[in-house]
């Protein structure tokens, strides 16, 4: 089943590249979800620019999300018309957040990341807030996932000047402390390569954009925004399966989460859109899975 749905999707990404395929295109899921038929979730006009969103302990109750703007922790329900926020910061280009026990995470494009308590949100400001630069690379960053049983938080990079070729991109894992604390404590690397090979293409734009971990079997679920791909790597950071994303429902995938039900959700910035999204996917148990 696996090398059908392999060959299956690399058909449908050497099609998608050449004009001449006239068809209708046909998006294949992962088992266990629908990326066709999604419960879509119009955002707020502060949520235009909508990156990062997260649960606290996977509770769809209440939605934590940022925006590349300002240094902000929005909360609001799904569906609800407007969003409250907690300020951190005047500004600054946030790409993604996590929640990790009692500590909100959020990164900053240029490899900066902030962390401070998730009491704090709820309040109009809060200055009880750590900064943490020169612990990445340089490079742009847009994947941040944080495990809350392990205590830790994943930072995968989208260009890093330690990737010399695009062959490769990097990632770092840091121990999250009580406290706010982060220590590095490894990495890991993804290979473009093993994409290439699934796809069946040479130069594959790999760019990520959000990053997450599947609670079902562990897979870790990796969106690249610029050519509307998810892909699906084992828990060794081997790339299993590609996925292309219809792009009339993912106009600019950014965000990717998980609920303690395991519903996925993916956020879309606004663009050219009158409002960004957060499509929800409920979760099918199937015989796989």
């Amino acid at each position: 089943m696996m090398k059908n749905t392999i060959i299956y999707t690399a058909i449908l990404l050497m099609c998608s590249a050449f004009a001449g395929c006239a068809q209708k295109q046909v998006y294949t899921s992962p088992p266990g979800y629908d990326l066709t038929k999604p419960v879509k979730y119009i955002m707020p006009d502060s949520l235009h620019e909508i990156s990062g969103i997260a649960f606290r302990q996977g509770n769809a109750g209440m939605l934590y999300a940022e925006e590349d703007e300002h240094g902000r922790v929005y909360y609001l329900h799904l569906g609800d018309k407007t969003a409250k926020y907690t300020q951190f910061r005047p500004k600054g280009d946030f790409e993604d957040m996590a929640i990790c026990g009692q500590q909100v995470v959020m990164l900053q494009s240029k490899g900066v990341l902030f962390t401070l308590p998730l009491a704090e949100v709820g309040k109009p400001q809060t200055n009880n807030v750590q900064k943490w630069e020169g612990i990445l690379p340089d490079g742009e960053y847009e994947g941040l996932y944080a495990d809350e049983k392990a205590q830790q938080v994943y930072v995968l990079c989208k260009h890093c000047s330690i990737d010399k070729t695009s062959k490769t991109n990097s990632g770092f894992i840091f121990d999250l402390g009580a406290n706010g604390g982060i220590k590095k404590s490894g990495d890991f690397v993804i290979s473009v390569k093993h994409i290439e090979d699934i796809t069946g293409q040479d130069k594959v734009r790999f760019h990520p954009s959000g990053l997450s971990q599947n609670p079902v079997n562990g897979d870790w679920w990796i969106l690249s925004s610029v050519n509307k791909m998810l892909v699906v790597a084992d828990s060794k950071w081997k790339v299993r399966q590609v996925y292309l994303l219809d792009p009339a429902l993912f106009t600019q995938p950014e965000g990717i989460t998980f609920d303690n039900q395991n519903n996925l959700y993916i956020s879309n910035e606004g663009g050219d859109s009158p409002h960004a999204n957060v499509l929800e996917f409920p979760y099918q148990k199937t015989s796989g899975n």
